[in-house]
């Protein structure tokens, strides 16, 4: 049986939903798996290699599968057994179209890993064809900026061995009964999600006499978000779930849920509004980002025209809802295919 090491140096979200079901799904593959905690971001992307020194096994794989936080330049380097080994390189997101907050310094420094991850690399996959384009948009604005000593066909060389595979989404059964005006949040509460711009939407429904119920999902910070704190405060007879709830309850949740609304400013797959959708959730998400490889434009409102999401929610809980989407190409049972193919 073939041994594949894979490398996933920060467990969260989407990398450990990817990494879990790889190894519960994929048949005929012994798979080797170095995972650390997803916390300290800088730390993680640049200190993988030195956390892991002594962990690569010293029996090369028939295969390395790591994610874009791997610095893969330096492991391989540090580790002459991997030299030779096929290497394939998968990002879950790249640092160039990742929106920086208030209290992060600017650095290249995650990009370059990242950059020297996929020349290091004999395959690139990306989740999303936006995650791939955006990459190769932000590499080439870099590479336009440097002073000198780079070579031409950079971009080439990775476009050539770059792919689009996304992370298989197990699908949400539809519940027996469904409550229309029931709206989902299941995002993590962070600058990224943009939950102000949910929030104050909801408000203005709220305030112009709208019926509907909240179920605020996702993880959140130890400290309370303002946007959440808000909520909770104005619209507190209207939320019917208010936590990061165990797997069943999350699922049970979505089945019955008539819409769930994404206010992200970074997404580049998306897998929580995946789930709500195949779910039988009608989704509401910008008009922009993975999105609009994903969702028909009817499900999509304009992100940076103001009220635009609080019109199209109205709208939908006062004349109905459209109909269901269809997300299947997204789903575990089309995705998953294509990973045992390649993993055979």
């Amino acid at each position: 049986m073939p041994k594949t090491l894979l490398l996933s140096p920060y467990r969260s979200d989407s990398h450990a939903a990817w990494a879990d079901w790889l190894q519960n799904h994929i048949t005929g593959v012994d798979w080797q798996v170095l995972e650390l905690p997803g916390r300290h971001f800088a730390w993680r992307i640049r200190g993988n290699p030195l956390s892991w020194l002594d962990e690569i096994p010293r029996d090369p794989p028939d295969l390395l599968l790591a994610t874009s936080m791997a610095d893969l330049a330096t492991i391989r380097g540090l580790h002459p057994q991997l030299a030779r080994v096929p290497t394939w390189y998968y990002f879950h997101e790249n640092q160039f179209a990742y929106p920086a907050s208030d209290r992060q310094i600017t650095s290249i420094e995650a990009s370059m890993v990242q950059v020297y991850g996929a020349l290091a690399a004999d395959r690139v996959f990306f989740n999303s064809a936006f995650n791939r384009d955006s990459f190769f948009a932000g590499l080439s604005e870099l590479l336009d900026r440097l002073p000198d000593g780079v070579p031409a066909d950079v971009l080439t060389r990775l476009e050539t061995r770059s792919d689009v595979l996304p992370v298989p989404v197990a699908p949400v059964p539809s519940a027996d009964q469904r409550d229309h005006k029931l709206i989902v949040w299941n995002h993590r509460w962070e600058y990224d999600k943009a939950p102000e711009r949910f929030a104050t939407a909801l408000i203005e429904l709220a305030e112009a006499g709208m019926d509907f119920r909240l179920a605020l999902l996702g993880r959140r910070p130890r400290k309370t978000p303002t946007a959440l704190a808000h909520l909770r405060r104005t619209l507190g007879d209207r939320i019917i779930a208010d936590g990061h709830l165990p797997a069943p309850d999350y699922r049970l949740l979505l089945g019955q849920a008539g819409i769930a609304v994404s206010t992200a400013i970074h997404e580049f797959q998306g897998i929580g509004m995946l789930e709500a959708t195949s779910a039988g959730a009608r989704p509401l998400v910008p008009d922009a980002l993975c999105y609009r490889e994903q969702y028909p434009s009817e499900y999509r409102y304009r992100p940076d025209e103001d009220g635009a999401l609080a019109r199209r929610l109205g709208t939908w809980l006062q004349v109905g809802l459209p109909p269901a989407c269809r997300v299947d190409d997204w789903l575990a049972p089309a995705t998953g295919k294509r990973w045992q193919i390649l993993l055979d």
